[in-house]
């Protein structure tokens, strides 16, 4: 059921083909699916949907891009066709951080963003994400009116002129909102003093220099040249994608603290690699900043995970009194709580967006890189000392992995959701599931306490294995297990 790449009748489709939002906004392949003429009215649609559901006002929108493949070319063509139907259009000058042109929205009052990007997916892939006047990502309600108004056809215009195009560079006023969430006098202090060592990996995308702009001090870079095909990978902060990192970080001699920020390609996911090459992924960074934040930041509140979240975020939040919310995958579930008046300390998903209630109702890497800098300066620990010594805290040892496999045919896809729909597992090796969680794919929960989630990508044609279980040898049988269960019952794709 693993394939290396789509064959071409999978990603030709007609240019009056339906176009479906999934977790965070349309991506497709470019020239393929991702066109011009789609892209045009996606926005024309996504506009008007905005301006209803937002205005009225100023019928104001930012439009930004990352570094992919013709970024600058479409986010023109969408300015350009919302200039012509009668909208202020705020157009990038430079390629910036999703969470920076949501920064935007907020600092000017828009209706929302259009954003150019297919974060952290293949080079093949473009796509737009769609902002609210909140400053986040537009909740589901938004894109199923964005997609019944693809298929009523164009909108009418906004105003009975013409619009207005202005540029503007979306970094100033994003790197001061920054500076002002956290103090970075200590964190220069320390860097400067040759106490920490600071590395970023861009992994070729739009955080390049976003640290040194940010900190005011030079910050070696890993990747931060564009490469639209990302060196044959993906800009996404997982361990297939940072081995080259982390050998030339174990190469290279250190003393004091060494932290490597990794940044997928629009800078809202974050991982972090040590001094020793080892790789920390938001299942080990968000239970360090809950604890930084409750004991060093005027903020409270509620912490809020996804379900493929670990545990331990649950039992750190727990030694601070803080409440716990569980959500379906995608950060607009977590932003709808923010949105709504919660008051929420931290919002977080496994793949490594990470989002705080006294910010913007956005994944931010860079906030979280800052806020991590923090902790490590104010404890005086590594990632690792500080995710151990949380770990005895609170008396709760895990171990994490996630599995993407290709999904070669649509009939795979449909086969195992009436498998799973109908004749749920009820034992995983020799596990009992004693329940199941289906408010976001299949979550079983076996009596030795680890977990196994079942769930198809909301961005790509791909089904993910996570795991969660007292020990990595628990981890890697559940997740062979698994896929030794599908290879059985999937039938081949026809040929």
């Amino acid at each position: 059921m693993v394939s290396p790449s789509l064959p071409l009748s999978q990603v030709l489709v007609a240019e009056n083909a339906p176009i479906r939002f999934g977790t965070d906004g349309w991506r497709g392949i470019i020239g393929a699916d991702f066109t011009f003429p789609r892209l045009v009215r996606a926005a024309k649609a996504a506009a008007w949907v905005l301006h209803c559901t937002y205005g009225p006002g100023t019928p104001r929108m930012i439009v930004g891009y990352d570094r992919r493949f013709f970024a600058e070319q479409f986010a023109a063509a969408v300015a350009e066709v919302l200039v012509a139907s009668g909208y202020e259009v705020w157009l990038a000058s430079h390629p910036a951080p999703t969470p920076a042109l949501s920064w935007a929205v907020k600092a000017e009052t828009a209706l929302g963003a259009l954003v150019i990007t297919a974060s952290h997916n293949p080079g093949m892939y473009s796509g737009l994400k769609v902002k609210g006047a909140f400053a986040g990502s537009v909740p589901p309600a938004v894109t199923q009116a964005i997609e019944a108004q693809l298929a009523s056809g164009d909108p009418p215009p906004v105003g009975l002129g013409c619009g207005s195009l202005h540029f503007f560079d979306p970094w100033p006023m994003y790197c001061e909102a920054l500076q002002q969430q956290v103090n970075c006098t200590p964190i220069r202090a320390a860097i400067e003093a040759g106490q920490l060592r600071v590395y970023a990996d861009v992994m070729h995308g739009v955080a390049a220099g976003g640290l040194a702009r940010i900190l005011g001090i030079a910050v070696p870079e890993f990747r931060s040249d564009r490469d639209v095909l990302f060196g044959g990978g993906a800009p996404e902060p997982i361990g297939r994608y940072l081995h080259t990192t982390q050998e030339q970080l174990r190469q290279m001699p250190h003393t004091g603290q060494t932290v490597c920020l990794v940044f997928d390609g629009d800078a809202d996911r974050l991982a972090v690699i040590d001094g020793e090459g080892t790789l920390y992924t938001a299942q080990e960074l968000m239970p360090i900043l809950i604890d930084h934040l409750a004991q060093h930041s005027p903020y409270r509140g509620a912490v809020i995970k996804s379900i493929s979240s670990s545990d331990l975020m649950s039992n750190v939040a727990a030694l601070h009194g803080l409440p716990v919310i569980e959500t379906p995958i995608g950060f607009k579930h977590i932003a709808d709580r923010m949105v709504a008046g919660d008051t929420i300390l931290l919002g977080g998903e496994e793949s490594g967006g990470i989002g705080y209630g006294h910010h913007i109702p956005e994944r931010d890497a860079l906030l979280s890189a800052l806020y991590l800098l923090e902790a490590i300066v104010t404890s005086g620990c590594s990632v690792g000392e500080y995710y151990h010594s949380l770990q005895h805290q609170v008396g709760f040892f895990s171990h994490y992995e996630r599995v993407d496999l290709r999904l070669e045919t649509e009939h795979q896809r449909q086969q195992l959701e009436h498998l799973l729909a109908t004749h749920p597992l009820q034992r995983i090796l020799d596990s009992t599931v004693v329940a199941c969680n289906r408010s976001d794919g299949y979550k079983f929960y076996l009596e030795t306490g680890a977990w196994l989630l079942v769930r198809f990508s909301g961005t790509e044609p791909l089904l993910r294995l996570y795991c969660q279980a007292p020990s990595p040898e628990d981890v890697q049988a559940i997740l062979a297990w698994m896929q030794a269960w599908l290879h059985e019952r999937l039938s081949p794709p026809e040929t």
